[in-house]
């Protein structure tokens, strides 16, 4: 351990880095892109299209628990060439898996334990589809492998903007899109939706995309070939969040003006006031209450502390007294980069299984956290929406982390958030008892509203059939979403488990009479005691069945569009049949 305590820590101290924990496999590794061999590569993907970038690439996840080398990837100039290269991985019997960031943790595009010679062609979005252009003062159009960051920025050129995005800027939009990726936002008491925004997934801000698609009529006995679905069409609901099972090369968003947004971080509030059942006795300070007066929300709680990191969002027109104006994303510099006592605390706990050090871990992240926000004058910040909204960057502490959304009605946000946030107390407290320690990261609590089609404001839009987001047309009171993750350290004895109990917890509990459980598609889910993805029940009953009639239909949609099963994995296989 480092002799600097977490009081010491000062903004821009460069001594405060990863080395403790760079042993872990917990962090980034850049995927290297090594050109390839002309003859190797004439030998191994006979005939492939010409003048299209082949490289050996690793691929990697978010939290490195799926990592594979040797894989080939390709980098196509235009859509064209994307289904040029479709056309040659049918033809010869491969798949093909779009990659953008790899910011995701289910093998949607790559499953573990895939061997490095396996027919697998991954196809690199971000190096050229990545065009921006306005087609309208509500409409932009977008290649998917253009990153959040440059499409909000490009929007606030424009003086538009997006109610909530994710926190992370890195993000390919082709990706969040596949899986329905959102923020945090609801309206606030009085809040009249602006035109143009809408408070459920980026997925609902989509009026068309174009895909590759099979083509029955094209050429001799068919093809895959670009099509362009409008919003409006069946067709398109299924394509809106695809899991994966499609490619998508270009949208065109719904957009609006852009606002100011004030962010103000709090660290005084105990979890037992801030997530108290409804009509306790606390103090008042509830998350519901928050979200109704202000309507963005987001509660960290690391694990066995007191306190969460709690972000309250409010629409400020002009920069309020005592603010800090921010010109930039990324406004918590002690988050961008792991400080050293806990990059020290998880490299201990990874190198020499010393998972018992969980509380010490949970309370120096809480530290850093309450003192870094102090320091670098970042409690209250100001700005353009795009700089409060994204604050995650590629070097922050990779975790593992499931992820699930609770439908509900608006009234009834405090007592899911209570009721989850009780048992797993209980259940961490239980373990712990037991000399067991599964999460060593934090809750994360956001809340948003549902993907209304109604908000893309486009006669006959559908609701994406996938989003986790999607009305049910049975349960018209729902209206509000709560997101919940449980984040701990990749290989971290007994998460699985721990992560089952919760997970069999939300489908209980809200089994769809007064609540739905439906799950985070990028995150962990369907856990058995060893592993997530595994449990057969959940993968082939319970997410179907949480969609209704909408997944047989989505399902045959996406396997008309994609017969061949070019686009697919093995869960794919498992989810869909």
């Amino acid at each position: 351990m480092t002799d600097r305590s977490v009081s010491n820590f000062q903004p821009g101290d460069s001594s405060w880095t990863r080395r403790g924990f760079l042993r872990s496999a917990a962090l980034a590794v850049v995927p290297v892109l090594v050109a390839a061999d002309p003859a190797v590569a004439a030998e191994e993907l006979p005939d492939f299209p010409a003048g299209v970038a082949l490289s050996r690439t690793a691929y990697r996840n978010w939290d490195g628990e799926i990592t594979v080398t040797g894989l080939w990837a390709c980098a196509p100039a235009d859509p064209q060439q994307v289904v040029a290269v479709v056309n040659w991985a049918r033809r010869n019997g491969w798949t093909v898996r779009a990659r953008g960031a790899s910011h995701g943790w289910s093998p949607l595009t790559v499953p573990a334990g895939t061997a490095s010679d396996a027919r697998i062609l991954l196809v690199d979005t971000a190096p050229h589809l990545t065009g921006l252009s306005l087609e309208s003062a509500s409409e932009v159009r977008a290649g998917t492998g253009v990153t959040l960051e440059a499409l909000l920025t490009f929007l606030e050129g424009h003086g538009l903007g997006v109610t909530a995005a994710p926190a992370p800027g890195d993000l390919t939009l082709g990706g969040a899109l596949a899986v329905d990726a959102h923020g945090t936002a609801v309206p606030a008491r009085g809040e009249e939706r602006l035109p143009g925004q809408t408070y459920g997934s980026l997925s609902n801000r989509v009026l068309e995309l174009t895909a590759v698609v099979w083509d029955a009529q094209d050429g001799d006995g068919g093809a895959y070939a670009l099509r362009t679905f409008t919003r409006d069409e069946a067709d398109c609901a299924a394509l809106l969040t695809h899991l994966g099972r499609s490619l998508v090369t270009e949208v065109v968003l719904r957009v609006g003006a852009n606002s100011n947004l004030r962010c103000v971080s709090r660290t005084d509030i105990p979890a037992a006031e801030l997530f108290a059942a409804p009509g306790g006795s606390g103090g008042g300070r509830t998350l519901a209450g928050f979200l109704e007066a202000e309507g963005r929300v987001e509660a960290i709680w690391f694990a066995f502390t007191e306190r969460p990191w709690f972000k309250v969002w409010s629409v400020e027109p002009t920069k309020p007294l005592g603010s800090r104006r921010v010109t930039s994303p990324y406004p918590y510099p002690f988050s961008d980069n792991v400080p050293t006592p806990v990059a020290d605390l998880a490299g201990r706990m990874v190198s020499d299984a010393a998972w018992y050090l969980a509380p010490v871990l949970g309370n120096a992240q809480f530290d850093v956290a309450a003192l870094g926000l102090v320091a670098t004058l970042s409690a209250d910040v100001w700005g353009p929406s795009k700089n409060t909204l994204l604050y995650i960057r590629p070097t922050t502490l990779r975790v593992h982390a499931n992820g699930y959304a609770v439908l509900t009605a608006r009234d009834q946000v405090q007592r899911v958030v209570a009721e989850f946030t009780a048992f797993y107390r209980e259940r961490l407290d239980a373990y712990a008892a037991l000399g067991r320690f599964p999460v060593n990261g934090s809750v994360e609590i956001r809340v948003t509203g549902l993907d209304d089609p109604a908000e893309a404001e486009l006669a006959g839009a559908r609701a994406p059939a996938l989003s986790a987001l999607r009305p049910g047309p049975e349960h018209p009171e729902w209206d509000t979403a709560v997101w919940l993750d449980v984040l701990t350290l990749p290989g971290t004895p007994y998460a699985d488990a721990f992560y089952r109990e919760l997970e069999r917890f939300l489908l209980a509990t809200y089994d769809g009479t007064h609540a739905l459980t439906r799950v985070e598609w990028s995150k962990g889910w369907g856990y058995t005691d060893e592993a997530a993805w595994s449990d057969g029940e959940v993968l082939g009953t319970v997410v179907p069945e949480s969609f209704g009639a909408e997944w047989s239909e989505a399902a045959g949609v996406l396997d008309r569009l994609d017969p061949h099963r070019v686009f697919t994995t093995p869960l794919h296989g498992r989810l869909f049949g």
